[in-house]
């Protein structure tokens, strides 16, 4: 299993980081993308990145939340200065998000818009951050279509609609902990998005998958929703890894 989105980097693994690593592993998670969120945790980031090589792997980028109007543009230029020392495997994660600040929409699609134009340039994936923003975020990538563009939709939690819509635009959908919640919905037509469109995520340490909801997430925890995944497509766990995991790797190259 490759788990294509975890914060491993976030202090809430700080008392047992190494151990909840070797959990996953044990468990069969063979590789963990980290996105990048903002100046503060890049060194964090790419510290345990060199801890784990060719299993813990790096993304760049600023996350929507963290681009303020007082700094966006400086934050902005660390992460291409980064993107220019050296190989990412993705910009990520960016967006828009429209959850916790209305306020910044503008500074957030330039922010976002800029990012897409320099992975465009680099030829890398994107994974992309919408809450509550889902027009906003399909009018930016409509408006930037690109045979070069694609990615992953992060923690998608959208409609049936907008999930084609994702998929028609060469994105794969990020499925994790969600899928297993009563509310979550996704589960009730993810059976009619072909399995080869999606990928595995836990979004670690949030968002964990039932019987863990509302504690810490981690990635021991991803085969709670390749569970879920095998009721959904009616194919056994074994394939489920197989197809996610080549779904992850073709995308990240």
């Amino acid at each position: 299993m490759i788990d294509t989105h975890t914060h491993l980097y976030s202090e809430e693994f700080d008392e047992d980081r190494n151990e909840m690593i070797e959990r996953a592993l044990k468990k069969g998670v063979s590789k963990f993308y980290l996105p990048a969120i903002n100046s503060e945790t890049h060194e964090k980031m790419l510290n345990l990145e060199a801890e784990f090589p060719g299993q813990i792997i790096s993304m760049m980028g600023l996350h929507p939340c963290y681009v303020k109007s007082e700094n966006w543009e400086e934050e902005l230029e660390v992460v291409y200065r980064y993107l220019n020392l050296r190989k990412f495997a993705a910009i990520g994660e960016i967006g828009i998000d429209l959850y916790w600040d209305k306020t910044t929409l503008d500074v957030q699609v330039k922010a976002f818009e800029q990012q897409i134009d320099w992975a465009i340039e680099k030829d890398l994936p994107i994974v992309i951050h919408t809450r509550e923003s889902f027009a906003e975020t399909f009018e930016v990538l409509n408006r930037k279509k690109h045979p070069k563009l694609r990615g992953i939709f992060h923690c998608f939690s959208g409609t049936l609609e907008q999930a084609k819509q994702a998929i028609d635009l060469n994105f794969l959908l990020g499925i994790g902990g969600v899928v297993t919640f009563k509310n979550g919905k996704i589960d009730q037509f993810l059976g009619e998005i072909p399995v080869h469109k999606i990928v595995l995520e836990t979004d670690s340490p949030y968002l964990a998958p039932v019987p863990h909801r509302g504690k810490r997430n981690e990635s021991s925890y991803l085969d709670l929703v390749v569970g879920k995944l095998v009721n959904i497509y009616n194919k056994d766990f074994s394939e489920i890894d197989r197809i996610t995991t080549e779904n992850a790797e073709k995308l990240f190259a």
